[in-house]
């Protein structure tokens, strides 16, 4: 580099310059060889003087050192005799001589220190190490001593340089009555730095022999490297040298500390546009571009800077180098960087698309939802290759209903951008589409529609005129559409829209569109088909569950149904009044989600409804149950197409209002809860059978609990306490928790407390909560009456009963009822076994109620017109509103029900007339 430096800068071309190069690489011959000479007298040099350097600050150290280390020692032992004890009175003795010499020589062999000096206030030294020395006066000014202050100084005595300490002593009173001097030779003090003086000498040698030694090695070292070679030769690798340098495909200028350009080569010509006699000139007068030209005038460091030069992108880098015999400059380094930078831009281009489409595959669809999915395909393309995105569906597609065919008329669903306030049609609206607009194009040709600048496409403004200035004016300025068709279906259209880019859409963004509107629409259709099975699920399921509850005075209802965020499940309750006031509470879960779930629950709620019809206890009901599940498994064995029953759960509870009790049995179902009036919360031990349809053959056993008027009956399915979160204990510790603060509320108040604390915002099954407050039927609207096995007590319990009617105030039916009375008394006397009972209950209804030590249940039948009997119960069917017979453990009871209303009772005068005839009254 020294040899290019040094050479005349002239074109490649030149004929003299071969000539020059070769008197150029003589000198760097000779100058290469003067070189080593030059560096090992420099070498030796720098090594002495920095020898002589280290030298003279040992010794200065040294001495700083000693002055230290014996004015340190000095002034401890000055200050040590000074107060101790008896000093100070020594000092006004006679002969202070005497008592303080031994002493002051005793402390100066032990403390190793020079001498050892006592004074008095004039200065007059009473010890000494030379006897000689004592009785004069000292040479230290005794003025700040007098004032109590400690004075240390350098000083050469009789001993030589010395460090002394003087310091004052006081008597009692704090006066000063003389001092006590130390002092220590500064010779007699060991310095460490003046130790380290021979090894500093000899590191100094050997330094001095390594840079000799390194000079020869060096010099031999470039004799080898040259192997000898004379000027000639030498000239002949510059030559060399310089054809590398003017053909390789990399721009090269080299710049004097002037800013002077002194060498260019062929590239750096081609990619600047260098004039023929650049070489020379300053390169502010060269004509480059601005910030060439300040980087190379300025000098700094710079890697791998772009600059731009006409049309095309370079890449500059420069350094400061300084040659062997010249002076310091610097080298630049242009590339061209067009091709590469295009290429660089196009493969980044492909890599956003490919991660707009990655993204679109992982990111859309997550849901089952159609405005969620919606919102997913447009935030995965907003900001990335659309700075706003609008998607608009066919109304039926929000339905999960079946589409039609071409719609012109869409909602749209939402609108995402990179900041609020465009005026863009806003999310709900429904848009009537113009034929001509983009939109309404694509949803009529499936085929993605490229509006490059919307200032220029009067089919887009027909939509809407004002609307299209605005949002022109508000800066978008280009447009693609594209239909969002899955499985031949179109379901919409997505709109992407460019305001803040420049560059309006292109082809390759028509591209990309296809892509992910393709990958989005398939999980749209997925979506609308899922939203039509839950919708179907959802209306079935409503279909199915209670519209409304029936009257009864047994309990106070409230309830609470909450479907699964999943989709629809099997969980159902009710409320089914029983004859004898009493009334059914039922709570049940099929297992499984969606229409299967959901027809199964209509089932096993249809098939309750029709056995607590048939008046059975709750441990039979839940047997006809498990039977029914069983027969659907094996109806699924045979059709291996259909569903399967996984089974289902069930509690049945049965509350008798005039007993005050509650019979409970449970098949697989969580337990139910009891909050008594006081407040105090109860999880009654009721056994827990395997659920329904498993199989096990094992037996379903009743509970009977014993309620107090007001006590609620909390009944739920496993939905409400438990999740994924908690398992069931822990879910039932919560809501014996949040049950246990609700003393006092009716079942509305319950539920709303249970549900703020269970089960969380967004269930993943079904819940289905009943709480039902117990009542209890006065005394006085009950009465009941024992009844002998004689025809003849007939009579007088029917008076009974028509007094008991009157003053209920109930003689409309008073008449009617006795009939009915009559013939069920007179059935038990003649046909049935003891105990024999009649009862009234005054409900919503007229309960009548006989009850016998048989289980011979009577059959109503149509008697001939010459049969003599036969004709009671079909009288009394005609009379009541409803009748029938129910199973005790004792025995059966049958009993009839008449409305309160006051309308006559079916069946007319004539069969009054009948049974008066009968019964010979």
């Amino acid at each position: 580099m020294a040899g290019i430096q040094g050479s005349s800068a002239r074109p490649s071309g030149d004929p003299r310059r071969p000539s020059t190069d070769r008197r150029t690489g003589a000198r760097a011959l000779l100058g290469l060889r003067s070189v080593v000479g030059q560096l090992f007298v420099l070498q030796l040099a720098v090594v002495l003087l920095l020898a002589a350097g280290a030298v003279a600050l040992l010794l200065v150290m040294a001495r700083q050192e000693a002055v230290q280390e014996a004015g340190s020692r000095s002034l401890a032992l000055a200050q040590g005799l000074a107060v101790a004890p008896g000093n100070a009175a020594a000092l006004q003795v006679p002969d202070p001589t005497a008592v303080l010499q031994p002493i002051a020589e005793e402390a100066r062999k032990g403390a190793h220190v020079d001498f050892v000096v006592f004074l008095n206030r004039r200065g007059i030294r009473l010890t000494h190490p030379l006897p000689d020395r004592i009785g004069k006066h000292t040479s230290t000014r005794m003025a700040p001593i007098l004032a109590g202050r400690t004075v240390v100084e350098e000083w050469r005595g009789s001993l030589g340089p010395q460090v002394r300490a003087y310091v004052p002593i006081e008597d009692r009173s704090g006066r000063v009555v003389g001092a006590v001097g130390a002092g220590v030779t500064i010779a007699s003090v060991h310095s460490a730095a003046a130790e380290s003086l021979p090894l500093v000498l000899g590191v100094t040698g050997g330094a001095v022999l390594l840079t000799t030694g390194g000079a020869a090695l060096l010099s031999r070292r470039l004799l080898r490297q040259t192997h000898g070679l004379g000027p000639t030769e030498i000239t002949r690798l510059y030559e060399h040298h310089d054809a590398v340098l003017h053909s390789v495909r990399e721009g090269v200028l080299i710049v004097d500390p002037a800013g002077r350009l002194l060498l260019a080569n062929d590239e750096a010509r081609r990619l600047l546009d260098l004039p023929p006699d650049a070489e020379g000139r300053e390169v502010t007068a060269l004509g480059l571009p601005p910030g060439i030209t300040d980087l190379l005038a300025s000098g700094r460091e710079a890697t791998d800077e772009p600059h731009s030069a006409r049309d095309r992108t370079l890449v500059m880098s420069q350094r400061p180098t300084k040659g062997p015999a010249g002076p310091a400059g610097r080298v630049a380094t242009v590339r061209d960087t067009t091709e590469l930078l295009a290429e660089a831009d196009r493969a980044d281009a492909a890599q956003r698309r490919l991660d707009v489409l990655y993204d679109a595959g992982v990111r859309i669809g997550t849901t089952l939802e159609v405005p969620r999915t919606a919102r997913e395909l447009a935030e995965t393309t907003v900001g990335r290759f659309a700075d706003f995105v609008t998607v608009d569906l066919v109304e039926a597609v929000l339905r999960g209903e079946e589409l039609p065919g071409t719609e012109q008329e869409v909602r749209r669903v939402c609108v995402v951008g990179i900041r609020e306030g465009a005026p863009l049609y806003p999310e709900g609206e429904l848009i009537r589409l113009v034929p001509s607009t983009p939109q309404a194009r694509g949803l009529a040709t499936g085929a993605t529609v490229l509006e490059p600048d919307l200032r220029h496409a009067p089919g887009w403004s027909a939509q809407e005129p004002d609307r299209a200035r605005q949002i022109v004016a508000y800066g978008i300025h280009s447009l693609i559409t594209a239909p969002l068709t899955a499985r031949g279906v179109l379901l919409g259209v997505a709109s992407f829209w460019r305001s803040d880019r420049p560059e309006p859409f292109d082809a390759d963004d028509m591209a990309l569109a296809d892509e992910v509107v393709a990958r989005a629409a398939v999980c749209l259709d997925n979506a609308r088909r899922y939203t039509r099975e839950h919708t179907m699920a959802v209306t079935l399921q409503h279909s199915l569950m209670p519209r409304y509850l029936p009257v009864q005075e047994a309990v106070e209802v409230a309830y609470r149904y909450l479907p699964a965020q999943a989709g629809v499940s099997g969980d159902w309750f009710d409320v089914i009044p029983l004859p004898g006031a009493r009334v059914a509470l039922v709570v049940g879960d099929v297992v499984g989600h969606g229409l299967h779930a959901a027809a199964t629950m209509g089932r096993l709620r249809t098939a309750v409804h029709n056995f607590s019809a048939l008046d059975l206890p709750p441990d039979d009901i839940l047997g006809h149950l498990d039977e029914l599940v069983g027969r659907m498994d094996q109806e699924h064995t045979a059709d291996e197409d259909g569903p399967d029953v996984t089974g289902a759960t069930c509690l049945y509870a049965i509350y008798d209002p005039v007993a005050g009790e509650c019979a409970l049995a449970r098949a697989g179902h969580p337990p139910p809860a009891v909050v008594h009036p006081d407040g105090r919360v109860e999880i009654p031990d009721v056994p827990v059978s395997p659920p329904l349809g498993t199989g096990s053959g094992l037996p379903i056993e009743t509970v009977t609990l014993r309620l107090p008027e007001g006590a609620r009956l909390v009944l739920y399915t496993d939905g409400l306490v438990e999740s994924r979160e908690r398992d069931i204990d822990t879910g039932i510790a919560l809501l014996r928790t949040a049950l246990s603060g609700t003393a006092g509320q009716d079942p509305e108040e319950t539920c709303r407390a249970v549900l703020a604390a269970l089960p969380g915002s967004q269930p993943r099954d079904d819940v289905a909560l009943l709480v039902a407050r117990t009542r209890r039927l006065d005394p006085s609207r009950i009465a009941s009456w024992r009844v002998p096995s004689d025809t003849a007590a007939v009579a007088p319990v029917r008076a009974e009963c028509a007094r008991t009617l009157q003053r209920w105030g109930l003689e409309e039916i008073s008449f009617t009822s006795e009939l009915i009375l009559s013939e069920l008394i007179t059935n038990a006397v003649r046909y049935a076994t003891q105990p024999i009972t009649v009862r009234l209950i005054h409900s919503t209804s007229l309960i009548c109620e006989v009850f016998d030590g048989s289980s011979t249940s009577p059959h109503l039948r149509r008697a001939a017109t010459t049969d003599e009997g036969g004709r009671g119960l079909f009288l009394v069917a005609q009379l009541a509103e409803r009748w029938g017979t129910r199973y005790t453990s004792r025995g059966k009871v049958i009993w009839t029900e008449q409305t309160l209303d006051g309308a006559p009772a079916p069946g007319g005068p004539d069969l009054t007339d009948a049974l008066l005839d009968q019964w010979n009254l």
